[in-house]
């Protein structure tokens, strides 16, 4: 999609799209009145800005978009919107081991039992053991200090995500 294409989306159809990058209504709310957007770095600067003025509400809302790392059948499951970017996202664990897939899921139960949602990682370009490591370094996290690096984690993906829409 070209950034006109993008500036010239009705309303319903803007909010889907964007819904695709980041699940949060209300940065979806934020970001819808930013268009028309000039370039792909005033999409990309809003998109930040508007993130970072989100409550931790908001950024759980959009955590519950993703489909768990490593977690295959969750990926098919979960809005089939943003799938083929998830599995895409997550391809470092395709050809997991079962013993690394049954770690994620050990993993993510530990971390949802304990953060009260589900791990977030920018996987694009990483393997499932360099994730299923940065999900059990994160584990001995605070949930304050968790929160705010899952907040940034959701950033990058969004950030992915517009780059691609524009692209595609």
């Amino acid at each position: 999609m070209t950034l006109t294409a993008l500036n010239a989306l009705p309303p319903e159809q803007l909010t889907e799209t964007l819904s695709t990058c980041c699940g949060a209504t209300a940065w979806i709310e934020k970001m819808k009145k930013e268009f028309p957007v000039k370039d792909e770095d005033s999409l990309l600067a809003a998109a930040v800005k508007h993130w970072h003025t989100c409550s931790e509400k908001d950024w759980r809302e959009a955590f519950d978009h993703h489909p768990k790392i490593g977690d295959l059948h969750s990926m098919q499951q979960k809005l089939a919107a943003t799938a083929q970017w998830a599995s895409r996202e997550q391809e470092g664990t395709i050809d997991a081991s079962t013993v690394i897939l049954q770690a994620f899921t050990k993993g993510n139960k530990l971390y949802e039992d304990k953060f009260g949602y589900i791990f977030i990682v920018c996987a694009t370009g990483k393997s499932a053991p360099e994730m299923l490591s940065i999900l059990t370094d994160r584990l001995k996290n605070d949930p304050k200090e968790e929160i705010k690096i899952a907040m940034h984690e959701q950033e990058k993906i969004t950030a992915i995500r517009l780059k691609k829409l524009l692209s595609v």
